[in-house]
């Protein structure tokens, strides 16, 4: 069985967005960046709400030549994702490798992690609040940004108690700090 991993970017207060929808202060530098590779190479299906789908959808898009090494590493770990996008307002998904879902159902995604080979990735807090809430979540990895931008989208859900045991710390050349926690 493949554990689901809820890996998100995280302000210091907490928020993954700002008030304004903003996230721009989250931008890894290049050490952070050889870590999500890394993390990306171990998924075999990312499981997204729309929001996030559409910031992540230009990694299938852009021309790899183009980019700096570690993005275009990023770029090609990505592609080689499956991906899932809950949403019910979206006709399409037109990307490969993706397909879209109308409803977030928890025991389709225990089937998908029973029956996987390699980790699932979660991303993308309203659909992680209902995959946490169902039970679904495996490890917490949250990369820790020294901003605090005092409101927004709160990368954790309130009204959750989960025991959680730590695995591991990183600090990044950013100065943001890697903790990745499992299930205790």
């Amino acid at each position: 069985m493949a554990d689901l991993i809820y890996f998100i970017n995280a302000s210091l207060d907490g928020y993954i967005a700002d008030e304004d929808g903003n996230f721009d202060w989250s931008e890894p530098s290049e050490d952070a960046y050889a870590f999500f590779n890394d993390l990306q190479r171990s998924v075999g299906t990312f499981l997204c709400g729309r929001r996030m789908y559409e910031s992540m959808r230009v990694w299938d898009t852009f021309v790899l030549d183009d980019l700096p090494e570690v993005q275009r590493e990023f770029a090609e770990a990505w592609r080689d994702t499956d991906k899932v996008v809950y949403s019910s307002t979206l006709d399409a998904v037109p990307e490969p490798r993706t397909r879209l879902e109308r409803t977030f159902d928890p025991e389709v995604v225990q089937t998908m992690k029973d029956k996987a080979d390699r980790d699932l990735q979660i991303g993308g807090a309203g659909l992680a609040t209902e995959a946490i809430r169902a039970g679904l979540v495996d490890r917490y990895a949250l990369r820790v940004i020294p901003t605090i931008v005092g409101g927004g989208t709160r990368a954790l859900p309130d009204a959750a108690r989960i025991d959680l045991t730590l695995d591991t710390t990183r600090r990044f050349d950013d100065g943001s700090v890697l903790v990745d926690y499992s299930l205790r």
